[in-house]
């Protein structure tokens, strides 16, 4: 089978191959699903620049990506929940990354069927991003009329956990970039906040959340504008020392500068590090088919001209989700 592999660390072009390889063997309980489309994710050119060595350790050469969406095409053993047939989709987990290929292995229980009304395109875009922002959301308890700034509105998060935001309740800030202000407001933000034109720290303040997708400076300076035992949920800060302890950092303490900015505010402070989940999957699937949540893709590509699609999703400039489509 064909797949599209880190064969080094380096540039994206020169550092991913289209490899003919071994289609992979099932456990007792994975599913072998043909793909017919994979969703790319910021952090798998970050794999290929070499930038998370560190935390995630591959045997080059690796078969990139974590979104899928196909059809089973066999079971295992102990696989009770799906039959073949099944048009299903996944974030895969770490150990069996590798869905920008023909087929993948899948652990069933990490395993949802995709949204009828969604085409596998729009299906593929939705896992990572999707069980991102719910656990993020959902680890500092948004509720109704919750007042919470999303930062990178146009970003394939972002423009998520708008959706899911106003479907809990929530009042929503966003930013985005000049271009994009009209179709982020068409996701349902109460505010759309121009960065290049507007200061977000004047117009958004006395909030109960800021969700931080963007990080550096603006993981601190979320304190300035949430209220006092405001909460500040982050996917690229520094860790809390419960998530550290979950990742296995030993003798893990937060930087004094963010210790210092929780204790004047008693502010909440996050890190979420997401995790694969069916249940969520399916809750996804719901909001998708009742038309809660709009799934929003940006450009489709070849398997061929994968390493192209990388190289657009690391110019930034994606409004939604950039996808391989093998359907």
């Amino acid at each position: 089978m064909k797949a599209l592999q880190i064969v080094k660390y380096g540039e994206i072009k020169e550092s991913l191959s289209l490899n003919e390889i071994e289609k992979p063997s099932i456990k007792p309980n994975d599913i072998l699903v043909e793909v017919k489309a994979a969703a790319l994710n910021p952090i798998d050119y970050k794999m290929v620049e070499g930038k998370l060595k560190d935390m995630i350790s591959l045997n080059l050469p690796s078969t990139i990506g974590f979104d899928v969406s196909g059809v089973v095409v066999e079971k295992g053993a102990d696989v009770k929940n799906f039959e073949i047939g099944d048009e299903v989709y996944s974030r895969v987990p770490q150990e069996q990354m590798g869905t920008v290929a023909e087929f993948v292995a899948v652990n069933s229980d990490l395993v949802a069927k995709k949204p009828e009304n969604a085409s596998f395109e729009k299906a593929a875009g939705l896992p990572l991003i999707g069980l991102t922002a719910i656990q993020a959301l959902e680890r500092v308890g948004i509720k109704e009329n919750d007042r919470i700034l999303i930062h990178a509105g146009s970003g394939g998060v972002g423009s998520f956990a708008i959706q899911y935001a106003k479907a809990k309740g929530a009042i929503v800030y966003t930013t985005t970039s000049t271009k994009n202000v009209d179709w982020v407001k068409a996701l349902g933000a109460d505010r759309v906040i121009d960065y290049k034109t507007e200061d977000y720290k004047e117009v958004a303040n006395n909030l109960d959340i800021v969700f931080d997708t963007l990080g550096d400076d603006y993981t601190f300076d979320a304190f300035e504008i949430i209220k006092e035992g405001g909460k500040v949920t982050t996917i690229v800060g520094p860790p809390d020392e419960e998530t550290a302890k979950q990742m296995g950092m030993t003798d893990y303490k937060l930087p004094e500068k963010l210790a210092k900015l929780i204790k004047e505010k008693s502010a909440v402070y996050k890190l979420t590090w997401m995790q694969p989940n069916a249940e969520q999957l399916k809750e996804i699937s719901t909001m998708v088919e009742d038309r809660t949540i709009k799934p929003i893709v940006d450009l489709i590509y070849s398997l061929e001209d994968g390493a192209d699609a990388y190289e657009y999703l690391a110019t930034g400039r994606a409004e939604g989700k950039v996808i391989i489509s093998l359907a």
